[in-house]
């Protein structure tokens, strides 16, 4: 049975992991490189604004889900529940951060935008 707990958790582990690479909807170093116009900042800026949304949307499923962990450390077992709490937080953490990120880039863009003729 711990076994068959042991791999679940595994399999879990490597799912959230393969989630969590959201690939970009646009060649970002192209755009990046080649932003001369006021378009080309808040195309970038609303990049990183739906970059950062749904990174919080990220976040707040795994608080979500860290909440359930939490509230039935029984049905896991004590060692795997603080394996998986401790997962969830790093994970949130992770998600807030890179949403913090690219909020602050989005409003770089928008401040380019600003100044660009």
């Amino acid at each position: 049975m711990k076994t068959i707990i042991s791999l679940t958790l595994l399999a879990l582990c490597g799912l959230l992991g393969a989630c969590a690479a959201t690939p970009h909807r646009m060649d970002m170093t192209q755009a990046i490189q080649s932003a001369t116009t006021r378009g080309d900042h808040d195309n970038l800026a609303m990049h990183y604004d739906a970059a950062a949304q749904d990174l919080q949307a990220k976040a707040a499923e795994h608080q979500r889900m860290l909440a359930r962990y939490e509230a039935n450390k029984s049905v896991y077992g004590r060692r795997n529940a603080e394996m998986l709490i401790t997962h969830c937080q790093a994970l949130v953490r992770s998600y807030e951060q890179a949403a913090a990120e690219n909020t602050r880039l989005a409003a770089v863009h928008r401040q380019m935008a600003a100044e660009t003729p």
